[in-house]
């Protein structure tokens, strides 16, 4: 499965709807800026958009709920190593309340990875965030980053709007 998003204004990026009314576009808020996300077998229909393969996958993507986005640049030669790492991980994600939707994200171009997560309440991230299960899950290793990081990693979040309720 392929994952396709882009940033823009919400009037632009809904008027894609019209345009391409047989996909299932999710539109997120920072606040400052919107994000249009989508996901299937579709090509990109993005003129300015990043194209990703959902390499690892857990629930389905919603509506509502609050999105976070943990983006991870990674070396060339790094990129087995890490995608190794995740699939070897325990993770209980799935078993948290609230818990939405779970997407590894490896990019067609470029060296980011998106880590996206989908939660049906920021309160619900932040619970999790603070639960035995993430702190298992995140336990500090070395104080240095992994030598595939190729940059620090950032996190974006998101409020999900429902085109439905606008």
């Amino acid at each position: 499965m392929n994952a396709y998003m882009t940033n823009g204004t919400y009037d632009f990026l809904t008027k894609l709807q019209e345009k391409y009314p047989k996909i299932n576009f999710f539109y997120m808020s920072s606040g400052s800026s919107t994000l249009a996300y989508y996901e299937g077998q579709q090509k990109d229909v993005f003129a300015a958009g990043r194209e990703y393969e959902a390499i690892e996958t857990n629930g389905e993507v919603k509506q509502s709920g609050f999105i976070v986005m943990n983006n991870i640049p990674v070396t060339d030669d790094g990129t087995a190593m890490f995608e190794e790492r995740f699939k070897q991980r325990q993770s209980e994600l799935n078993k948290m309340p609230g818990f939405q939707a779970f997407r590894l994200l490896r990019p067609k171009k470029g060296n980011t990875y998106v880590v996206l997560t989908q939660w049906a309440s920021e309160n619900d991230f932040n619970n999790w965030k603070n639960s035995d299960s993430f702190k298992k899950q995140h336990q500090a290793g070395p104080t240095k980053p992994p030598a595939f990081f190729a940059d620090k990693p950032f996190i974006t979040s998101y409020h999900m709007i429902d085109p439905n309720k606008n």
